[in-house]
């Protein structure tokens, strides 16, 4: 399953508001944290806010602010928004899927694409930030260690940390 860039955007944005859903977050300061337009992302933060997913507070110190239950809201909840399941029309087909071969891989793919909807449906936005803030722990962000090459005992170059 490939998601639209909508969708990831509505994804990325809905979890940062619910980090600290007391806290306001610009539109640009989202857009500069993924590098993406302001404007494009706004248009994802509107249909956001129609839904009720998030709140937009205009004015200084205005912004967004996330409005749901973070316990309740899956997923699948933020990308249906984006996302169209709908199966694909008889004039999208592929030459070779009215083959037996192509009747069996697009059955396979039906399948994971299945397993893949029903997985997206369990996982609230408690549980992703629950896994980030983990990942955080376990995974600082790194700095690249500057490096001098020197020979060793056997006059091989090798890597030292200065």
């Amino acid at each position: 399953m490939r998601l639209q860039k909508n969708t990831l955007l509505a994804l990325y944005s809905v979890l940062e508001f619910a980090f600290d859903p007391s806290r306001h977050i610009s539109a640009s300061e989202i857009a500069h944290k993924y590098d993406v337009s302001p404007h494009h992302l706004a248009k994802v933060l509107s249909e956001l806010a129609r839904s009720g997913y998030v709140e937009s507070v205009r004015g200084v110190g205005g912004g967004y602010r996330f409005a749901a239950n973070a316990r309740r809201v899956t997923l699948m909840d933020i990308i249906l928004l984006f996302e169209d399941f709908a199966p694909a029309g008889a004039d999208r087909r592929e030459p070779g899927e009215s083959t037996p071969v192509g009747q069996a891989l697009a059955s396979v793919m039906h399948e994971i694409d299945e397993i893949a909807k029903a997985t997206l449906s369990t996982i609230t936005l408690a549980t992703m930030l629950q896994w980030i803030e983990r990942n955080r722990q376990v995974r600082p962000a790194r700095r690249p260690a500057a490096r001098s090459a020197s020979r060793g005992k056997s006059g091989e170059a090798t890597e030292e940390a200065a």
